[in-house]
């Protein structure tokens, strides 16, 4: 034994009565929280007695109940009367028609009526499991862009919009018409490959997802640069990756749009990520100089309280009203007008067994591009980015 240490047995001893003390506290806490569940009329003497003696005890299971109702009530969906939202969206229209740099901020709330999941509604991505449930697997390529992204479009070429921030990777900003230079894709496009090794970058737009073999920290694509030959990879930005990609992510114009502007409107996002990029909120500035924020959310967000204005709606309900107030149209999306088709590179000869993704066609009879001879499946399928990023979340159980 050590000069003034315990011995082998006295810290095992020790270790024993830390132990029973622990187990004791945890079951006190048990006791404590089945008491708290009754109504007051149903407690015993004893059980108020055990109250009474146990107030640090009350005091914390009262603060994390507290906590966790706090959390349920953000995940609920709110939505404003139809009276109460027509009157908001009128005091949003008089801000668009009066902003002199409005960017806009999209999440992925805009892409659910293209049946897109969202990732934190009730039924969303990390919302289900996180409940421990099953994703339902969707056809990424039978998605259109929605009213609230050709309403964007519109507003765009009125002028009214000047820049679209957006954190969707499923490319229906570019294929609602929206030019490249006004919008910035943080997270990337499913249907861009770049060659990184070109300089500049070289990019390869495809009418098919292209995210099919990536995934975390794994992004080549395993098709190569008509140029050097070099491996082409995809624009996706990941959970825990840093993007640094210029196109087409185009951090530089969002940085940009952001500092100019005087308003901002925010579209079904949770706001949990782009909250952590402060180039994006002007955080620099003294509050009185920064943009004035508007938001179209169903759930809480953490920029509710910076809000001059939140709209408890859909996207599309609010932004049909938004431009019924303006006076404007909502053009209607068409395939034969999709950008995406004269913009795409085509595959090589060689390189049309690369992918067994379902191609975008102008035409629904009309077969894709790469889809000639291929057997039809009838099995819904999600893409690399989305299927992959979902997987990293899970948890994996121990195997016993």
């Amino acid at each position: 034994m050590a000069a003034g240490g315990l011995s082998r047995l006295e810290r095992k001893a020790a270790e024993r009565v830390r132990r029973l003390r622990e187990e004791q506290q945890r079951e006190r806490l048990r006791q404590v929280s089945r008491i708290l569940r009754k109504a007051v009329a149903e407690r015993s003497a004893e059980e108020g007695r055990l109250l009474a003696e146990s107030e640090d005890l009350v005091t914390e299971l009262q603060g994390r109940s507290r906590r966790r109702e706090g959390l349920k009530r953000r995940q609920e969906e709110v939505c404003d009367d139809p009276e109460e939202l027509r009157r908001k969206v009128r005091e949003l229209a008089s801000a668009v028609r009066n902003a002199k740099h409005l960017v806009v901020y999209t999440g992925a709330g805009i892409s659910t009526a293209a049946s897109i999941p969202d990732y934190r509604g009730p039924n969303g991505v990390w919302t289900l499991l996180q409940k421990g449930r099953s994703i339902s697997a969707a056809d990424l390529s039978e998605a259109e862009p929605t009213l609230t992204h050709m309403s964007i479009t519109c507003l765009h070429e009125q002028k009214l919009v000047q820049h679209v921030v957006s954190q969707n990777c499923d490319g229906l900003h570019l294929r609602s018409g929206l030019p490249r230079t006004a919008m910035s894709e943080l997270h990337g496009n499913m249907y861009i490959e770049v060659c990184t090794a070109c300089t500049p970058n070289r990019e390869y737009v495809r009418v098919f997802d292209v995210t099919e073999r990536t995934a975390l920290h794994r992004h080549q694509t395993g098709r190569t640069c008509h140029k050097c030959g070099a491996q082409l990879r995809d624009t996706i930005v990941h959970f825990g990756e840093r993007g640094t990609l210029g196109q087409p992510l185009n951090w530089e114009a969002a940085t940009q749009a952001a500092s100019r502007a005087d308003t901002i409107l925010c579209l079904g996002s949770s706001l949990k990520v782009l909250k952590k990029y402060p180039h994006l909120w002007c955080m620099t500035k003294p509050p009185s100089r920064r943009p004035k924020l508007y938001i179209v959310n169903l759930q809480w967000t953490p920029k509710d309280d910076w809000a001059a204005l939140k709209l408890h709606g859909r996207c599309d309900d609010v932004m049909r009203l938004l431009m019924d107030e303006l006076g404007l149209e909502i053009p209607r999306y068409s395939r034969w007008q999709d950008p995406i088709f004269s913009l795409a590179t085509p595959l090589r000869a060689g390189e049309e067994g690369s992918h067994s993704r379902k191609s975008l066609c102008r035409s629904r009879e009309e077969p894709g591009p790469g889809d000639r001879g291929a057997p039809l499946s009838s099995a819904p399928i999600l893409g690399g980015w989305f299927g992959r990023g979902c997987t990293k979340r899970t948890k994996r159980k121990k195997v016993t």
